[in-house]
């Protein structure tokens, strides 16, 4: 008897439609064809012991599994239960007539017990978008599953309750959609800016990074406070759309990081990685291709600390995702794209001792030292940064005042007033959404400028030794403090300041 069921694969952040056929007949064999991975091929033994520990059979005749298409390689222990369902079903101890409503993933115990699986959410999204009645799931993934509006989400324990399902012996209730909006509610745990003593000009520049999606970097001597700042970079970013939610979701869900009970991501993501993380984990990659630190940062902040450290070809690599917002991870037999579109936020030291350029210290690098340390960092990566901010120490004074700092609440509601104003600006202009994204023909549309204007900047260009990239960044940022002054026109002074985050672009900085 020939039965089909439905099943789902992931390629990147999205999913393809697989459909398992099972065919039991007359003999004594089990084939399964289709091209399966040694993961997929192991599910045989799998199924063997849960079928019998959860007093059910399985068919001693010939069984041929064949997963369509065929072209498509078949990965990962998500493909126990289709096939398992499949062959009770061909057997005769279920009935067919619904199996072909659902798409049907799991990965199975050997007791008969069903373990959560990854990339459950664009699984769910294909679903709904190939006109299928639900999804039979484990339990633990029903709450990822059960966002996508209209889909029939059934999350189950073990095999047994499933088979019972199909039979119509259990009512198993559709899952609710659970939507915890931990924006909401999460972001009195974040660190806040009213901690921060002094340190008004690093944030200001924290703030027109937010409010523009500008990438930044932080240089200062140790203990001035630049991983600190940026830790509190995530408090003042505005809430994410649902469309960007959704996409984020996708990408952890696809890297299996989402929690147990959490359906949708709604926080901005925040990465950190080492600076000892290797250019695969970095990017993505992999065998089978996974999201690296970029994507998972996708729609959020990706914070690299001391990044000099950091291997010279690892930081190369985020020249190409910085401009174009994705990765595209190339293989032999497949080509995957990861969405990588995220605000870069760099600290550093301006030397190996970390004082040069202090105020009250010496430094203590040699000749040349200097300049050794920052080149590091190759001038087209910097070119792609938008602000160059130095952070100062502390004084005495300013960490022993009683004066309340502004907090993080008061400057997200300035940031979220001119996040706004670009939206409308850029509402009929696909793929663009604040004044980071925009191409050439977005600059000399909205970032005019006046007379007087081009003149400072033509003295910059020429005395700061600026490439045209540069160029560029500084007329964003321009827009972007503009913005947040509610003026229409890029002002002289508006200018002037964003020409002033551009400190390592200056000659002689190091020297």
């Amino acid at each position: 008897m020939l039965v089909k069921t439905y099943g789902s694969a992931v390629f990147g952040i999205n999913a393809n439609r697989i459909t398992i056929e099972v065919n039991v007949d007359k003999g004594v064999n089990f084939h399964m064809v289709g091209l399966p991975d040694s993961a997929v091929k192991e599910s045989q033994q799998r199924i063997i012991t849960a079928l019998r520990n959860s007093e059910l059979n399985f068919p001693g005749k010939e069984i041929v599994v064949n997963l369509a298409p065929a072209d498509i390689r078949k990965e990962g222990s998500a493909f126990d239960l289709p096939i398992a369902i499949g062959i009770l079903a061909a057997s005769g101890q279920i009935k067919n007539d619904r199996l072909e409503e659902f798409v049907i993933m799991g990965e199975l115990s050997l007791d008969g017990g069903l373990q959560p699986i990854r990339g459950i959410l664009p699984m769910a999204m294909q679903a709904k978008k190939e006109g299928l009645k639900g999804m039979i799931i484990p339990k633990p993934n029903a709450s990822e599953a059960a966002i996508v509006d209209g889909l029939e989400v059934y999350g189950a324990e073990n095999i047994k309750e499933v088979a019972d399902f199909l039979n119509g012996d259990l009512i198993l209730k559709a899952h609710e959609p659970m939507i915890r909006m931990a924006e909401v509610n999460g972001r009195k745990y974040l660190p806040d800016f009213s901690e921060v003593k002094g340190q008004e000009n690093i944030k200001r520049a924290l703030e027109i990074a937010a409010a523009g999606g500008h990438n930044i970097i932080l240089i200062g001597p140790p203990g001035a406070g630049k991983t600190m700042l940026a830790k509190r970079l995530p408090s003042i970013l505005p809430p994410l759309t649902l469309d960007e939610a959704l996409e984020t979701t996708k990408i952890h869900s696809v890297a299996g990081r989402t929690k147990r009970n959490v359906s949708l991501i709604t926080t901005r993501p925040f990465r950190s990685p080492h600076h000892t993380v290797s250019d695969v984990a970095l990017v993505g990659g992999g065998t089978v291709p996974q999201p690296g630190e970029i994507s998972l940062a996708h729609n959020g902040v990706l914070f690299l600390d001391e990044l000099p450290e950091f291997k010279r070809n690892v930081l190369e690599v985020l020249r190409q995702p910085l401009e174009e917002r994705h990765v595209c991870i190339a293989r032999a037999k497949m080509s995957v794209e990861f969405p990588a579109s995220f605000m870069l936020v760099a600290s550093m030291n301006p030397c190996p001792c970390g004082f040069h350029n202090h105020p009250e210290r010496n430094c203590v690098c040699g000749p040349g030292i200097v300049q050794k340390y920052l080149n590091r960092i190759s001038g087209p990566l910097l070119d792609r940064i938008d602000l160059h901010v130095e952070v100062t120490p502390v004084p005495f004074r300013e960490l022993t005042l009683d004066r309340a700092s502004e907090n993080s609440r008061a400057v997200l509601e300035r940031v979220v007033m001119t996040r706004s104003l670009q939206e409308k600006r850029f509402q009929t202009i696909p793929g663009v959404y604040n004044n980071s994204q925009m191409g050439p023909a977005q600059i000399k549309l909205f970032c005019q400028l006046s007379s007087g204007g081009v003149e400072i900047l033509r003295k910059a260009v020429e005395n700061l030794g600026l490439s045209a990239r540069a160029y560029d960044r500084i007329l964003k940022v321009a827009r972007t403090i503009a913005d947040m002054d509610g003026q229409q026109d890029i002002a002289t002074e508006h200018l002037a300041e964003a020409i002033n985050y551009r400190s390592l672009d200056r000659s002689g900085w190091a020297g």
